[in-house]
C-alpha cells in the first residue's frame, strides 16, 4: 500500500514537472522569446540562472525569474521577437 501511494506521490510530481515546464516556456513566450527558439529556452533560462546568481542558493521568487529572463534579454536579445 505504501508502495503504490510512493509510485503515486512520484508520478504527480512528475505531473507537475511537466506542466511547470511548460508554464516557463509560456512565461518566455509572452516576454518576447522567439517560438522557434522555446525548444531550448528551458537550458537557456537554467544556463541565465547560473550566471546571474551563481554561487547563491535559495528559492526563486517572482522578481528572481523576472530578473533572470531581463538577463536573458540583455544578454542574447536575438532571442526574442
Amino acid at each position: 500500500m505504501i508502495q503504490n501511494k510512493l509510485k503515486e506521490a512520484e508520478s504527480e510530481i512528475e505531473e507537475l514537472s511537466m506542466q511547470l515546464v511548460d508554464m516557463l516556456e509560456v512565461a518566455l513566450y509572452f516576454a518576447g522569446f522567439k517560438k522557434e527558439n522555446l525548444k531550448n529556452s528551458i537550458e537557456i533560462y537554467l544556463n541565465a540562472i547560473d550566471e546571474v546568481y551563481e554561487d547563491e542558493e535559495g528559492e526563486m521568487g517572482v522578481d528572481e525569474i523576472i530578473e533572470v529572463i531581463n538577463h536573458i534579454k540583455k544578454t542574447q536579445p536575438a532571442l526574442f521577437r
